[in-house]
C-alpha cells in the first residue's frame, strides 16, 4: 500500500488525506545513497514527489506471476499519482470493511475504523448509469465468466457473441475478481471488477460498476467477505 511516509512515523494525515513530503536527504546519503535509484529514474539531479511516489507504486503495482493467469505490472506512469492505494483519514459512522464508493472523486474507500480508510483510485460510471445508495456483496468470484446483460447487448450487438458466457482470463472485462453487488436478495447487475487498464482510473467509461486496479481489486477482494455493505454516494 502507498502509506503516507508521515503514517508510517506515526504522525498524524491530514483531513484530505494530502502526502506530506518525504524526509529530506542528507548530503552525503544524496550524494552516495541515492544517485543509482535517481539515475534509474531518468532524473537529472533531483527528483520530483510524483517520481518519488510513482518509484514506490512500482513496487506495489507490479506483476503478479502466480496467479492462474499470470498478471502483468501496472505502467504507473500513466496513472495520476493521486489514485495509487494510500491510506488517508476519511471520518465515517460506518463499520470497519465498508465499502464506499465517491463517483465523483473516482475513489473507492475501504473503512479501516479510527477515522482511517484505505482509498483506492478508481474507475466509475457514466452519467447515464450514475446510482446511488446502499447495497452489499453478494457474491466474490476470481477470474469470473462474463455474461453481457441483455441490456447491454441491446446497445452494443458486437457483444451478443458472449451471450453464452466469456471464460476468465486477462481478456475478460471483470478482470482477476468481481464482487457482485446486491440489494434485498437480487443481482442489481452491478459490480466492483478489475480493470489492467490504468488509463481508465479518474474516468467514467462503466454503465454502473466501479473499477479497480487488479493489483488493488486483490487487495480489496481478500479483506471483502460476502455481506460487506457498500455504499454508493451520489456523483
Amino acid at each position: 500500500m502507498i502509506m503516507d511516509r508521515a503514517i508510517a512515523d506515526g504522525a498524524a494525515i491530514d483531513d484530505e488525506g494530502a502526502r506530506p513530503g518525504f524526509r529530506l536527504l542528507n548530503r552525503r546519503s544524496f550524494l552516495f545513497g541515492s544517485a543509482v535509484g535517481l539515475g534509474a529514474l531518468g532524473l537529472a539531479g533531483c527528483a520530483s514527489s510524483d517520481d518519488l511516489l510513482r518509484a514506490e507504486a512500482a513496487k506495489v503495482y507490479g506483476p503478479a506471476p502466480d496467479e492462474k493467469f499470470p498478471i502483468p505490472a501496472v505502467d504507473v506512469s500513466k496513472m495520476d499519482p493521486k489514485y495509487f492505494r494510500k491510506l488517508v483519514r476519511y471520518d465515517s459512522n460506518e463499520a470497519p470493511g465498508t465499502i464506499i464508493v465517491d463517483p465523483s472523486n473516482h475513489y473507492l474507500y475501504r473503512i479501516e475504523g479510527d477515522g482511517n480508510a484505505t482509498r483506492y483510485g478508481a474507475n466509475v460510471s457514466r452519467d447515464e448509469f450514475l446510482w446511488s445508495g446502499d447495497a452489499y456483496v453478494g457474491r466474490k468470484a476470481e477470474w469470473p465468466i462474463w455474461t453481457p446483460p441483455k441490456e447491454m447487448i441491446q446497445r452494443q450487438p458486437e457483444a451478443a457473441k458472449y451471450a453464452s458466457g466469456m471464460p476468465g482470463g486477462l481478456d475478460n472485462p471483470l478482470g482477476a475478481r468481481t464482487l457482485y453487488l446486491y440489494q434485498d436478495g437480487k443481482y442489481t447487475l452491478y459490480t466492483i471488477y478489475s480493470t489492467s487498464d490504468p488509463d481508465s482510473i479518474g474516468t467514467g467509461v462503466t454503465s454502473g460498476c466501479t473499477g479497480l486496479l487488479t493489483q488493488d481489486m486483490l487487495d480489496l477482494y481478500s479483506r471483502t467477505p460476502v455481506k460487506t455493505k457498500v455504499v454508493m454516494l451520489p456523483a
